[in-house]
């Protein structure tokens, strides 16, 4: 796939900064294991189940997934990306952070809302092989906005609505006000790995960029004060495979202005 070209000293902090990210962003999913291996995501239940292309059984059990077959047998197990320990025997119980080498391709855990699923990771997928990158707005130093923090109540409740039509509920973070040159917006917010984070849509969605993008925001300050940049506006992975669950905009986080800002959809060969 395209990268962009290497910057030299004379770029600009914040333009080489960005370039950077969406380097990062472009090798991350396109890499083997990336958003764009995924090529299936089976749910599981207590009773054991096949499934076409996969060997043996697997269901859903208190401590985790449990895969029975002989296949198993000498299969590597990876936490988090790193092997801890070979397989001895027909079964396994798989847990969270998990994945399991399988020749080229990766079996891995996956929860939602306490319910289990396998799902396949294949270098060879067609969403991978025909990747070539990620379109982009420029980056442009004007859609860094500033944003004022509002803790949400501590019994607040967050209804999300994933891709799959599944809802949960979720416990927001607050609110951030967004000061534009022209008004004020207000996106709603998560905790996510220790910061804040945001599903939106905005004038631009299902036009210029995907149906909808997520946005990661730096922790306030004492004062409230959290600094916004939509140059860093990300697709969700559902852009990269079907077979991700990704949660929808709640119906506050869709913005009638366009934000022209960010990753706007991917590329694919034809």
């Amino acid at each position: 796939m395209a990268l962009p070209d290497t910057f030299d000293s004379s770029t600009d902090t914040f333009s080489s900064d960005w370039a950077s990210w969406h380097e990062a962003r472009e090798r991350g999913t396109a890499s083997p294991f990336g958003l764009a291996s995924l090529v299936a995501t089976h749910w599981l239940s207590s009773a054991p189940q096949q499934f076409e292309g996969v060997f043996g059984t697997w269901r859903s059990g208190l401590d985790g997934i449990i895969g029975d077959g002989p296949e198993l047998d000498g299969l590597t197990v990876l936490q988090g990306g790193r092997p801890v320990r070979v397989i001895s025997g027909t079964s396994l119980t798989l847990t969270r952070g998990q994945d399991i080498e399988w020749g080229d391709r990766r079996l891995r855990y996956f929860e939602r809302d306490g319910a289990l699923a396998l799902r396949i990771l294949d270098p060879e997928a067609p969403t991978r092989t025909r990747l070539r990158g990620i379109d982009v707005f420029e980056a442009n130093p004007e859609w860094v906005v500033e944003g004022s923090f509002s803790p949400a109540a501590p019994d607040s409740r967050l209804e999300i609505t994933a891709i799959d039509g599944h809802i949960s509920d979720d416990t927001p973070a607050g609110t951030v006000a967004l000061a534009f040159p022209d008004g004020l917006e207000t996106l709603t917010v998560v905790h996510e790995r220790g910061a804040l984070h945001a599903v939106f849509a905005d004038g631009t969605s299902g036009t210029e960029t995907y149906r909808f993008r997520f946005l990661d925001m730096p922790s306030p300050d004492e004062d409230g004060r959290v600094l916004v940049d939509f140059n860093r506006a990300y697709l969700p992975p559902c852009v990269f495979s079907d077979f991700y669950v990704c949660p929808l905009p709640p119906a506050g986080n869709r913005l009638a202005r366009p934000i022209r800002a960010g990753e706007k959809n991917v590329l694919i060969e034809d």
